[in-house]
């Protein structure tokens, strides 16, 4: 039962995600605090997909169909719903300790699943130093983004520290002014093209090239 007002509550909550006034991020604000959000709306969040558009790349040039295939394939969706779970709340939710422990879990889980990744990668195909180089970039951002957002909200980063005792510190609740739905729509329409395709794309080579159970046999 207090699963479900939970579940009713957030519901409610969310019917009105948009009923307040968008947020502005001017262009020509030189504040420190406007600079963060510009650098994060607009230089981090869109730039994470120049090196994972490389990383695909790289898996197309070693023919990662033919070699690690299906596995590692499914291990960079992983990465990828670990990375866009924190990056979804911080872009629609209120930024309170609920959000910013979930960033902070999904980093640390995002950075140990690209340790496996590697580790898998090298026994099956040639995982070459430049790479490397690009995944040195791709386990950063997430924690690039955690230290922008809390540098943002250092009020909600005290919150956590001391557990979180407001009641709303631990609710998923929309942001009093939400994101433009312009930025939103752009944002998405850069992650599609440049993160979900290409590895959509991966994953059904590696799949066509997967050999058949009486081959392997």
């Amino acid at each position: 039962m207090a699963l479900g007002a939970f579940l009713q509550r957030t519901s409610c909550s969310w019917r009105r995600w948009r009923t307040g006034e968008a947020l502005r991020v001017p262009l020509d604000d030189i504040g420190v605090e406007a600079a963060n959000r510009r650098f994060l709306l607009y230089g981090v969040l869109p730039l994470w997909v120049v090196p994972a558009v490389a990383d695909w790349w790289m898996h197309k040039r070693t023919r990662i169909e033919e070699t690690s295939g299906v596995q590692e394939s499914a291990v960079h969706a992983l990465m990828m719903t670990e990375a866009g779970i924190p990056v979804a709340m911080g872009m629609l939710a209120r930024i309170n300790p609920l959000v910013l422990s979930v960033m902070g879990g999904a980093a640390v889980a995002h950075g140990a699943t690209a340790l496996y990744d590697v580790s898998l990668a090298v026994q099956e195909r040639q995982v070459k130093p430049i790479e490397q180089h690009i995944h040195s970039f791709l386990e950063v951002l997430p924690l690039s983004a955690l230290a922008f957002v809390s540098c943002l909200h250092p009020d909600q980063v005290r919150s956590l520290l001391r557990g979180g005792p407001e009641p709303d510190a631990w609710k998923l609740q929309p942001k009093k002014h939400p994101l433009p739905v312009r930025y939103l729509t752009g944002l998405a329409a850069v992650i599609g093209t440049g993160v979900i395709l290409p590895y959509a794309e991966e994953m059904v080579r590696c799949l066509r090239t997967r050999p058949a159970p009486d081959a392997v046999g």
